[in-house]
């Protein structure tokens, strides 16, 4: 969204004006209940979003990486972080104060048009997905959620590449970390997945795929 338009806003203030993070590996840098003061641009990295759902467990909303920006959706609406944030390597963040941000929307129409067109987007995959995951079995949403990895962070070594614990699994899919490692289990001895410790390798994309081709939908893009 913002390194689109890095080249029409180099010589503005947001740019000039950016606060530079480094975070190292599960360090947080967005507090839940914080005071909305900006967003965050993702330079490099991997990041899990989440909000503590009923009796204080975390739910992980989502994964970010290189190039997304976080804590969007408190951005003009909100006064606090309805989210918290944790990186899950070491990351550099690019931070844009809120008032910086403001008067670079101003400044900059097309910029605006295009952060108005993607929270749009952003409202309507959230809308599908609270649709989907009501009509998914436990074994679907996990099924599914390795499939979104695949296809959001890719592979490293024939792993995917970015080894999260059965709790996270857990805590993505809205099931628990028991089931998890169930179906974790019957998937390995369906020769559908392999697993090394906290990695996770799909053996075949395609197969996995057909359990969920009825839904046409995937929990995150």
């Amino acid at each position: 969204m913002i390194k689109g338009h890095l080249e029409d806003l180099e010589f503005s203030d947001a740019v000039e004006q950016k606060t530079t993070l480094r975070c190292k590996k599960g360090q947080q840098f967005i507090m839940e209940g914080a005071p909305v003061n900006g967003l965050f641009f993702v330079f490099r990295g991997k990041v899990k979003v989440f909000r503590t759902g009923i009796n204080g467990r975390e739910q992980i909303v989502r994964f970010a990486k290189d190039g997304e920006i976080i804590g969007h959706r408190g951005f003009g609406t909100e006064e606090s972080y309805s989210i918290g944030a944790i990186a899950l390597e070491d990351t550099v963040l690019c931070y844009f104060s809120k008032d910086i941000l403001k008067k670079t929307l101003l400044d900059h129409p097309k910029f605006t048009y295009d952060l108005m067109l993607f929270y749009a987007n952003e409202l309507n995959r959230s809308e599908s997905k609270v649709k989907s995951i009501s009509q998914m079995t436990v074994r679907e949403r996990v099924i599914d959620s390795l499939l979104y990895i695949h296809r959001k962070f890719g592979e490293l070594r024939g792993f995917l590449d970015l080894p999260l614990s059965r709790k996270e699994y857990a805590d993505y899919t809205g099931t628990s970390e028991e089931q998890v490692i169930r179906i974790f289990s019957a998937l390995k001895k369906e020769n559908l997945i392999s697993v090394k410790g906290k990695k996770i390798a799909i053996t075949d994309v395609e197969l996995l795929k057909n359990e969920i081709n009825n839904h046409n939908f995937f929990l995150d893009s």
